[in-house]
């Protein structure tokens, strides 16, 4: 059995099943279904006949041939990502995942990676003694295919789901195709991103969608035409000049004709005509429990409770001690304060501003949610010295506050509990999201918003500075869209001081999970008000975003000729000019929302 085989029926197992539920309930246009299959059938037959071309190239050692024959392979690879992506994303991640091993802490084990992203890494540049490897990731993708096939044949296409799809599809070019997310090394970002485009245009003829629409899409295709130089491509004006229209007109014509929006939660909200509408976001996808959501009631609650000493084991300490509003939620210090006031704990205070939109909590990612991750600071001896339950015990005393708490949680027995007390904290923390800065304000069509230097901070930000491919638009952290599903760690080689090459001691996520592939991982933390949250990284060690700006452009810890065979981080340095580095300073005080 070939080394991914198990992996790949898995996943056609697991997709299958994925798509079985997602269209069980919708309507079963038999004519739809059958054009979507054909032009499918059609584009996976050409993938597949791709892939063997390159097999049969690999056999040879012209690496101009090899190139050329991974970019045939990769293009019609992004006509299909749209399908790969939504209807099989396990068989998605075999076919073009990250070339980084895929860890599952539960199961304390790290999954080889596979795919094009794989391939490219043997190609640019080619090396003839990794032939025998190339060789065999080729077969395995060739399988990934056939994975893929099954998932197509097996699967009912209703118009609701493919439109769906393909506006995800659109909004997956706006965050990561452009950005050159999954095409580090060849450079073919923007050609690809025009593949994706042309097959999403595709399917909406198929949907019937009217020649403006399909004009639209031959506009936005023409621009990524004319650009072969991503570092100066223009990603500012193509999103809100040609992406943002592209996905408001898919919309319109699509309500306009009364056709059906999926029933199922997502991330996003299903009327979402761009990534940057105002709440777009559906806080429930981060939410694992129902009676958590938000409410006008829990969340007055977690504010004054946020703000309370009463929290803290010597009554002396809040929540807003380490969090303060007037300094986007952080303290200003490279590490906070214990509660005895005399030492310092492990790391910098992060900012809680949209910290309830990533799947992981604390730098080192060891709580899954908001709620644990109150337990978590309640119970620390040097942080708040107490726990829920001496919360909860304390407002047990106070009618009023019994008389709150019941009126916000329904459900709750005669008394607080721990779980309504870390629930009500929680609920104001989601609810710090405002999504107000001057980026926002540009990205929905005030042009004036930015300055030239932050547009110009823009498209550096996406291009040569390669930041959008960790910090994900529109989030800036390691949650990536359009689905949401994962938050991201990196390990970037941090130092114990800025420009002295001296790997900072902190382990990070292998302190609770101890895999190698963890070693000085941290989680990637949001870039939206960064200018006012100073110090930075996990140790509060650089003080300046030059500092931070620097540390990136010489290529992180390995840059400066530190042994770190794990990181994560591209270790070639970036050549930022200094002109470029004011620029990306000015585009991140964009990020900062109007308090």
């Amino acid at each position: 059995m070939m080394k991914h085989d198990w992996k790949i029926w898995v996943a056609v197992i697991l997709s299958g099943l994925v798509t079985w539920i997602s269209c069980h309930n919708t309507p079963n246009n038999s004519t739809f279904d059958q054009a979507v299959h054909q032009w499918l059938e059609a584009h996976t037959d050409s993938l597949e006949a791709s892939a063997g071309r390159l097999l049969a190239v690999a056999s040879g050692n012209d690496s101009t041939a090899l190139q050329q024959a991974f970019e045939d392979c990769r293009k019609r690879y992004k006509q299909l990502e749209w399908c790969s992506e939504y209807y099989a994303p396990a068989t998605s991640r075999l076919l073009n995942g990250p070339p980084l091993p895929e860890i599952e802490v539960a199961e304390h084990q790290a999954s080889e990676p596979s795919g094009l992203q794989v391939i490219e890494t043997f190609l640019y540049p080619y090396d003839t003694a990794s032939n025998a490897s190339l060789r065999k990731e080729i077969r395995s993708f060739t399988a990934s295919v056939t994975a893929l096939r099954q998932v197509i044949a097996h699967t009912r296409f209703d118009t609701a789901h493919v439109f769906d799809a393909c506006k995800l599809e659109v909004f997956r070019v706006v965050t990561l195709g452009i950005s050159g997310f999954d095409t580090p090394l060849s450079g073919l970002a923007i050609q690809e991103s025009t593949i994706s485009l042309g097959a999403v245009q595709d399917l909406c003829r198929l949907m019937a969608a009217p020649p403006a629409l399909l004009t639209t899409f031959d506009n936005a295709i023409a621009v990524g035409h004319m650009s072969v130089d991503t570092n100066g491509f223009d990603y500012a004006g193509f999103i809100t000049g040609h992406l943002n229209p592209l996905t408001k007109a898919m919309m319109h014509w699509y309500r306009q004709e009364g056709l059906p929006l999926v029933k199922e939660q997502t991330a996003l909200k299903q009327d979402a005509a761009t990534l940057f509408d105002t709440a777009v976001l559906n806080i429930r996808h981060f939410i694992t429990s129902p009676e958590a959501f938000p409410t006008p009631e829990k969340v007055a609650l977690g504010q004054e409770l946020f703000g309370n000493t009463q929290l803290a084991g010597n009554g002396k300490r809040s929540c807003k001690s380490c969090h303060q509003p007037e300094k986007a939620f952080t303290d200003g210090l490279n590490q906070s304060l214990t509660i005895s006031g005399r030492s310092r704990v492990l790391r910098n205070a992060p900012t809680m501003l949209y910290a309830g939109l990533q799947l992981s909590q604390f730098y080192d990612m060891r709580s899954p949610t908001l709620e644990n991750q109150v337990l978590d600071v309640l119970n620390n001896k040097d942080e708040m010295h107490s726990s829920p339950v001496a919360v909860a015990s304390w407002l047990n005393k106070i009618p009023a506050m019994q008389q709150r708490f019941r009126k916000a949680f329904p459900q709750m027995p005669d008394t607080i509990r721990a779980r309504e007390v870390m629930m009500a904290i929680a609920s104001y923390i989601r609810e710090l999201r405002p999504f107000n800065a001057s980026f926002d304000r540009y990205m929905r069509g005030d042009k004036q918003a930015m300055d030239a230097m932050a547009v110009k901070g823009f498209n550096l930000f996406m291009g040569k500075g390669r930041c959008a491919t960790c910090h994900f638009i529109p989030l800036f952290n390691g949650t990536s869209a359009p689905d949401f599903s994962t938050t991201e760690s990196e390990v970037l080689g941090v130092l114990q001081q800025p420009g002295v090459p001296v790997l900072d001691s902190d382990l990070g996520r292998f302190i609770h999970t101890e895999m190698e592939e963890l070693k000085y991982a941290f989680k990637t933390p949001t870039l939206r008000n960064v200018a006012l949250t100073a110090p930075y990284m996990h140790n509060g060690a650089y003080r300046t975003l030059e500092e931070v700006i620097d540390f990136y452009d010489k290529g992180g810890g390995v840059g400066y000729g530190i042994h770190l065979p794990n990181q994560t981080l591209a270790p070639d340095a970036l050549h930022l000019l200094e002109a470029e580095k004011q620029a990306l300073i000015a585009f991140m005080g964009a990020l900062s929302d109007e308090r």
